[in-house]
Formats: structure tokens, C-alpha cells, sequence
């Protein structure tokens, strides 16, 4: 099976749900298996942050994660235009990937989530990709012969799936949203297993 990792951070449900959705993607092309994995939170002083283990939801991810995937979906919040802290750190860990070309040639995609409609989703997913292709990854983004890339009216970007989760957080990922995080997660599987041949 060729293992593709979903890894993200959420705050507010919104990038964990669409985790879950790339995972049901990634699930629906025969062999290939979808592993969701988190990071913990940055603490702003010298201090435990979290606990080593999460407490609910999916596991805090490990290096050994990166080594053994076949693809990679990193998914985070919209902070400012930017990634969110916590992702960006793990990220920052991952220099002897980095030195050996670990992930050289594997594809990757990325996807976001914000508070407003203009909140920075489109930069978000570029930033997200500078780490991924220092890595060597092959970015996998989603074409607009996806019909509900033209269609939406909420979140969705050919960068990869986003979704306008409203200032309270408040706003559920729409039929469009939805379809789009499968899609790519479909896609990205597809694309996994053809490099491996």
C-alpha cells in the first residue's frame, strides 16, 4: 500500500475536517492508504506546550512519518497570509530529510483554511509549498477541469483546496469545499502511485 500522510494543524475544527475529507480521497484509489497526523502547538516561552500524546484526535507526527510516505498532504490555518507557527516549526525540524532527499520526487499538496473570503488562502498555500520544494517534492495542485473549482462559491483555489470558515469559525465546509478536498486527495494518490510505478 502506498502510505500518503495527511498532515496538518487545526484550531477550530475547520483544517482537521478537511484533513479527514483528502483522507477519504486518498481512500477511494485502490492501493493507496490515508495517514492523518498532527503536530502540537508552539508555546511562546520556554514551557510544555502539550502533552507528548494528544489527547483526542490524530497523533502528533513523527519524522519516521515523512521517511516511509508516499505523498504528503500538509494542511493548516490561514495566519496572516502565512502558515500557521505550529506547522512551520515542525516543518523547520525536517533539515536531515532536507540533507538526505528523503522526499525528493515525492508528490506533495497543500490545503488551507480562513476566517474571511480574502483572508490570504491563495498566499497560505504558496508558503506552504516553499518547504515542500526545497524537499524536491512534485506539487500536486487541482485543475480546473474539476468542475466545482469553477463553480464555488465559497473556498477552493488550483493551489489546493481552501475553505472560508467564517470569523467565528462558525461556517461548515460546503458541498464544493468538500468535493474539491476529495478530489485532491484522489489525485494526489493517483499521482503517488504512478511514481512508484
Amino acid at each position: 500500500m502506498a502510505q500518503i500522510l495527511i498532515l496538518y494543524y487545526s484550531v477550530g475544527g475547520s483544517v482537521r475536517r478537511m484533513a479527514e475529507l483528502v483522507g477519504e480521497g486518498v481512500e477511494r484509489v485502490s492501493g493507496a492508504e490515508a495517514l492523518l497526523r498532527t503536530v502540537p502547538e508552539v508555546a511562546p516561552a520556554t514551557q510544555a506546550a502539550a502533552p507528548a500524546v494528544p489527547p483526542a484526535g490524530a497523533p502528533y507526527c513523527e519524522l519516521k512519518d515523512l521517511a516511509s510516505c508516499a505523498g504528503l498532504a500538509l494542511g493548516s490555518p490561514t495566519r496572516f497570509g502565512n502558515m500557521a507557527a505550529p506547522l512551520k516549526h515542525f516543518l523547520d525540524g525536517t533539515s536531515a530529510h532536507w540533507l538526505k532527499g528523503t522526499l525528493a520526487g515525492k508528490p506533495a499538496c497543500v490545503f488551507t483554511s480562513a476566517a474571511s473570503m480574502h483572508g490570504g488562502q491563495e498566499t497560505t498555500l504558496l508558503s506552504m509549498m516553499l518547504p515542500l520544494l526545497h524537499h524536491g517534492m512534485l506539487i500536486v495542485g487541482l485543475p480546473y477541469t474539476q468542475a466545482e473549482l469553477n463553480a464555488t462559491r465559497t473556498g477552493g483555489t488550483p493551489y489546493g483546496p481552501s475553505h472560508f470558515a467564517g470569523v467565528a469559525d462558525d461556517q461548515p465546509v460546503s458541498d464544493a469545499e468538500r468535493a474539491l478536498c476529495i478530489a485532491q486527495g484522489k489525485r494526489l494518490a493517483e499521482m503517488a502511485l504512478k511514481l512508484r510505478g
